[in-house]
């Protein structure tokens, strides 16, 4: 099993003040008490529930969370599911060692760098490329779900599936959250498929109301099929030629990429064959990768390396302030979130220059995780003033310079952690990038925009930009599924989030919260939320960030702006021997006990 990769750090250097070695955490097995019962905790309560049912049929916590990514694909279609892909950071034994699984999806072998560029060669509209054959990549999530149960499951196969095909086809009720996001976002919801515009609207072109029983038999029936026969029913037979059918469907036209000029002649918009194709999607692999640890105040957190961003800029964040005593600056204050949105600049510059899809990019991860590397660049935050432009810096083991890349919109994602009385935890993000996807239906389930994370521009500033579109390439994510450990060695908390590159700044608080603020996981998610990936700074509306604004102005932060909440976090924690779940209140998630 490929497990962990934990930095060595120096020691860290203080803001005018001499600071103390952080060792790492040894383990003490008599501190490590194990509750009797497990718990699951999700954005929605049937899909805690489906992932507690498996707990209590004798499951471990790999199979209670892959059973919650698949009932979200039914309770939840607008976040994740089946026909998107994800990350999961697994402890499945409990032993403070974790590995991961990376079910990103792909872009498939027909796309090249100018993949979103139009005739002009100029970036298309966000949207225009959402709402296409561009936008979806090859699922990934029945591939994790295959792997991690494989290598580590205790039921059936066919068990994980029971409670999302119960849902499916007996109904669930339309809750106020999907039903807004329906209203918000129609033409993916509904407008980009027949099959989801009869499932989730009514005659009238209006989203069914809060209160309908909702029933989606093609999506019972195609779930029946892939618990009796297996994944190859997901990635090869009728649904591979759906999913490849319905891409090509609705791709635009595109100029031919060519080289060069054709005797002086515009080369003519055609619609390319074969955008993708059903070796794209049956050649698919999961991989497990090593899962990228480092002390925070003798914690370890763990958490996914890339091609997520989420481990290396969480833990950027959190290290450049070790330094500084954030204990000592409460949440009420508005220097502490000052030194987070300054923390948060130095992490979002390196990583728009130098994440990336290891596997097609030399990815200097180590070295933005070092230690020595990330309290020098802390070394320049102050408490009374801001850096005045952030730069990226260059993380020991770094290659070529890269572009800068840009941040992509997306809040289609969701969060979940199950953990088994025996200790197992495991924390998986999963998504279908924006809501409800690329829009466009197959066999129940919507088909994924994860294709737009990737940078539109393949050229920044004459560089190759590290997260550019290449043929079988998994565009850079934001996801931040983590485990954290004690000082002791023993569990202490597994969290991630939804929203985007707004997930790095929700995890990362959240973690400020717990470890300097010594509040709850379901205290510190509640708390406001600060992103700062720029220099413009957006604060949460309608929370005391918002009331603090003239303060962080006057700190040096010309360009701060209130944004409306979209955040979703969820958690499980282990306090005193128990577990304790925490689920957003801004959501309507649930942590659900066994």
């Amino acid at each position: 099993m490929l497990k962990r990769f934990l930095l060595a750090f120096a020691a860290p250097m203080s803001l005018g003040a001499c600071a103390t070695i952080v060792a790492e955490p040894v383990a003490d097995p008599a501190a490590n008490i194990r509750p009797e019962r497990g718990m699951v905790s999700a954005a929605d309560p049937r899909a805690a529930q489906a992932g507690v049912a498996m707990l209590r049929a004798g499951g471990n916590a790999t199979d209670a969370a892959l059973a919650t990514m698949i009932a979200l694909t039914v309770v939840e279609p607008q976040s994740s599911g089946i026909g998107g892909g994800g990350f999961l950071v697994l402890d499945p034994e409990g032993d403070g060692d974790p590995t991961t699984y990376d079910g990103r999806e792909t872009a498939p072998a027909a796309a090249t760098p100018d993949w979103f560029l139009d005739a002009e060669g100029q970036p298309l509209a966000f949207r225009t490329a959402v709402e296409s054959g561009l936008s979806v990549g090859v699922p990934g999530n029945i591939a994790l779900a295959a792997k991690a149960h494989a290598e580590h499951g205790a039921l059936p196969w066919a068990a994980l599936f029971d409670p999302a095909i119960a849902l499916a086809r007996d109904g669930f009720v339309v809750g106020p959250r999907l039903r807004v996001s329906l209203d918000a976002n129609r033409s993916t919801g509904g407008g980009m498929s027949v099959e989801a515009r009869a499932l989730f609207f009514g005659e009238d072109g209006e989203p069914v109301p809060v209160g309908t029983t909702l029933r989606n038999p093609a999506l019972a029936a195609f779930l029946e099929r892939v618990a009796a026969e297996g994944p190859q029913a997901f990635q090869t037979g009728a649904n591979a030629i759906a999913i490849a059918r319905t891409v090509e469907q609705h791709m635009p036209a595109r100029r031919r990429p060519v080289s060069g000029t054709e005797g002086g002649v515009a080369v003519p918009l055609v619609k390319l064959p074969d955008a993708m194709t059903t070796d794209d999607i049956a050649n698919y692999e999961a991989k497990e990768r090593i899962s990228r640890c480092g002390t925070y105040r003798a914690f370890l957190v763990c958490g996914m390396g890339p091609p997520s961003s989420g481990a290396t800029t969480v833990f950027a964040i959190l290290k450049q302030l070790e330094p500084v005593d954030m204990a000592a600056h409460r949440p009420e204050n508005p220097v502490a979130w000052h030194l987070i949105a300054e923390s948060m600049r130095l992490a979002f510059a390196d990583r728009g220059r130098w994440l990336g899809d290891p596997d097609f990019v030399s990815v200097p991860t180590a070295g933005l995780m070092d230690g020595g590397y990330l309290l020098r660049r802390g070394a320049a935050i102050r408490a009374d003033t801001t850096i005045a432009r952030p730069e990226p810096g260059l993380p020991p083991g770094a290659g070529a310079i890269m572009g800068q890349s840009a941040t992509q919109p997306e809040n289609g994602t969701s969060h979940f952690v199950a953990v088994d009385g025996d200790g197992g935890v495991a924390s998986y993000t999963s998504t279908v990038e924006s809501a409800f996807g690329s829009g466009l239906m197959v066999n129940g389930y919507y088909l994924n925009n994860e294709l737009t994370d990737f940078d539109f521009a393949p050229v920044s500033n004459g560089m190759l930009v590290a997260n550019r579109v290449e043929p079988g390439k998994r565009p850079r994510s934001s996801m931040s599924p983590a485990i954290v450990y004690g000082p002791d060695g023993a569990f202490r908390l597994a969290i991630g989030a939804a929203g985007g590159a707004t997930i790095i700044a929700q995890v990362a608080k959240a973690l400020v919260g717990v470890i300097d603020w010594g509040l709850t996981a379901q205290a510190a998610i509640d708390l406001p939320v600060i992103f700062a990936p720029g220099d413009t700074v957006w604060v949460e509306q309608g929370t005391t960030l918002e009331a603090m604004i003239p303060a962080l102005r006057a700190l040096g932060h010309a360009d701060v702006r209130a944004r409306p909440p979209g955040f979703k976090a969820n958690a499980v924690e282990l306090v005193d021997g128990a577990y304790a779940g925490a689920a957003d209140s801004r959501s309507e998630g649930m942590a659900v006990s066994e």
